[in-house]
């Protein structure tokens, strides 16, 4: 039920588990976005799909645009999710694109109904004050 791994090419150094919250309340949504207080740069889209969560990087890697707003589609057992600005589209697995393009991806897990991701920096699903920083 949960997906991504270090092996999957997240990049986990530095960062700890940040509990995200219970599953059955997450798993209602496709999509979310966790706020990071490092800023928007470092948002992350958590997705919820076929009963798998997966974490990347919210912002397309090519101009920013808003990935939880793209359409998620499945084409020959491959998860993607289309960047909704220039229809870039980036395996929710290993954040790979048909491009040289990359997203970032996150390990996710699952302990006793709650959802974690690995991160370098807290995450949250409402925003943090502007002036908070960790």
């Amino acid at each position: 039920m949960a997906s991504g791994s270090e092996d999957d090419g997240g990049n986990t150094m530095g960062a700890s588990w940040r509990l995200i919250g219970p599953a059955s309340e997450l798993s209602k949504k496709s999509c979310r976005l966790m706020y990071s207080p490092v800023g928007r740069d470092s948002d992350v889209c958590l997705f919820y799909v076929n009963g798998q969560f997966f974490a990347m990087d919210a912002r397309c890697a090519h101009s920013g645009g808003p990935l939880c707003e793209g359409d998620i589609e499945e084409a020959d057992g491959v998860l993607r999710v289309f960047c909704p600005w220039h229809d870039y589209g980036y395996d929710l697995k290993t954040g790979k694109s048909g491009t040289s393009l990359e997203q970032q991806v996150y390990e996710v897990k699952l302990v006793d109904g709650d959802v974690y991701v690995k991160h370098a920096s807290h995450l949250s699903l409402r925003p943090f004050p502007a002036n908070q920083k960790n």
